[in-house]
């Protein structure tokens, strides 16, 4: 029998009370079904209650905000409040396979995601965007800056990555991956499935370990970003990283010289986990940006 793997646990943190106008299912070609959830001013709560696309109309443009691996957008609590608190709406996504939204069928890569991401701002009837991305967000939120230029009215990049060597080496992702596939063979198909027992009762059951290992898998092999094409990015841009983030410090370098007249910032003795470390200096970083629109 294989060594129980541990899921990730997160720290707690505060999740958003802005009005939530809308929270839906958007289906995807592949059977995902990627959750969207609109939050907005309370000046605009009533109308968006009524008729959210309406009130779309009526709205300043949103801000997209997409999480990092293995979280839900929960994780922006304290940042889609101080958004809304400024009078504008936020568009927050749980990535596939994630939170409540689904797995589907096609393989796990960040440029699938993005078109998630799209296509629930889309469907929740807003259009251009301004992007707040937290790791494996991030890297969304740079290919959307990078790919969709007529929709993207500014960047906040936190912790991101070009490629798997960007991570600090001492995060051990493929092995923790590996882990979690031969715990959930082992109950799907190996030994362990023909015991007196029920899948579904153990702790984590095999689809939880397996989806888990995808997300991990995807980070050992994506992204694969090349510098370069962040040349194309021409909206106001902030990069930003925890002091002690396990994204190498020359990679948020690299980030930040590789898309014109970016920002960089850097949060004094944090981490990597900004929206929960740090939250305050994220909202204040994403408002600022917005600014510079």
């Amino acid at each position: 029998m294989p060594e129980r793997p541990q899921l990730h646990f997160p720290s707690p943190y505060l999740l958003p009370t802005a009005h939530l106008a809308a929270a839906r299912l958007v289906p995807m070609a592949d059977g995902a079904q990627i959750a969207a959830f609109a939050y907005v001013p309370d000046a605009f709560a009533r109308a968006a209650d009524a008729e959210l696309a309406d009130a779309a109309a009526q709205m300043p443009d949103p801000v997209l905000m997409l999480h990092g691996n293995g979280e839900e957008h929960g994780i922006f609590g304290q940042v889609i409040d101080a958004v809304c608190a400024s009078g504008r709406p936020v568009v927050a996504v749980d990535s596939r396979a994630q939170g409540k939204s689904t797995r589907g069928m096609a393989e796990l890569t960040y440029e699938l995601m993005a078109g998630d991401a799209l296509a629930a701002l889309a469907a929740l009837g807003f259009g251009k965007a301004h992007l707040l991305g937290f790791s494996d967000g991030a890297i969304e939120a740079i290919i959307i800056a990078r790919d969709h230029p007529e929709l993207t009215l500014s960047l906040l990049s936190i912790g991101a990555n070009l490629s798997p060597d960007g991570v600090d080496d001492s995060f051990q992702m493929e092995q923790a991956a590996q882990n979690l596939f031969a715990w959930a063979d082992f109950w799907e198909k190996g030994d362990g499935s023909h015991r007196n027992v029920d899948p579904s009762l153990v702790r984590p059951t095999p689809q939880e370990a397996r989806t888990t290992a995808e997300l991990l898998h995807m980070m050992v092999v994506y992204p694969q970003i090349d510098p370069a094409s962040l040349s194309q990015i021409a909206c106001p841009t902030t990069v930003m990283a925890g002091e002690f983030d396990e994204i190498k410090r020359e990679e948020t370098d690299l980030i930040h010289v590789s898309i014109p007249d970016s920002r960089l910032v850097i949060v004094p003795g944090a981490g990597h986990v900004l929206p929960k470390e740090a939250p305050e200096d994220v909202a204040r970083e994403v408002l600022a940006t917005i600014a510079m629109a």
